[in-house]
């Protein structure tokens, strides 16, 4: 059985990308948010929630795919509404959404982790989220067509060396009926 412990999980991103980017992941408290360097800090910060590394691989997620620019951001510059959404602000969230929990699935795979789709709404208007899990899975499907971003691979790598995780990208290792 693999143990997956956060603090292995901020080892190998500080191991991968640190010296390169600047940037570390650290353990928050409640909401997770990714702070750029300022005068009290001197490196970019990925805050997860509550030392839980599902928390720590979504928001790690998010790092992944935003660009430079967006890494200058307070949280990337992305749009963002807490529980209680309604269906339209839902469906924005889903759209915005897929590649993130797509790189986050890919993540948890390579470190043997379960990976559940993450709607966020529990208090909002009720939606249908079938569409939005095949959208996680579709798109999981291109990453491995088209071959993942740099950075991305980077950390998939290192996490399967670490967890002793198969190095190959199979897609027929992922199931939407189990996200």
């Amino acid at each position: 059985m693999i143990v997956h412990r956060y603090e292995d999980l901020i080892h190998l991103f500080d191991q991968c990308f640190y010296d390169e980017f600047n940037t570390r992941l650290v353990k928050g408290e409640d909401e997770p948010i990714y702070l750029p360097a300022d005068q009290q800090r001197s490196y970019h910060a990925i805050y997860f929630a509550h030392g839980f590394y599902s928390s720590a691989l979504h928001e790690i997620a998010h790092w992944l795919i935003a660009g430079p620019e967006r890494r200058l951001m307070e949280d990337f510059g992305y749009w963002y509404r807490p529980d209680g959404r309604t269906a339209s602000e839902q469906a924005e969230f889903e759209r915005v959404e897929v590649k993130p929990q797509a790189t986050e699935w890919i993540l948890a795979e390579a470190a043997g982790f379960r990976f559940r789709v993450s709607s966020d709404n529990l208090n909002g208007q009720a939606t249908d989220n079938g569409p939005f899990k095949e959208a996680v899975y579709q798109q999981v499907g291109q990453y491995v067509l088209q071959g993942l971003p740099e950075r991305t691979e980077r950390l998939r790598l290192a996490l399967c060396q670490f967890y002793q995780t198969p190095i190959t990208l199979d897609y027929s290792r992922f199931n939407p009926a189990r996200i």
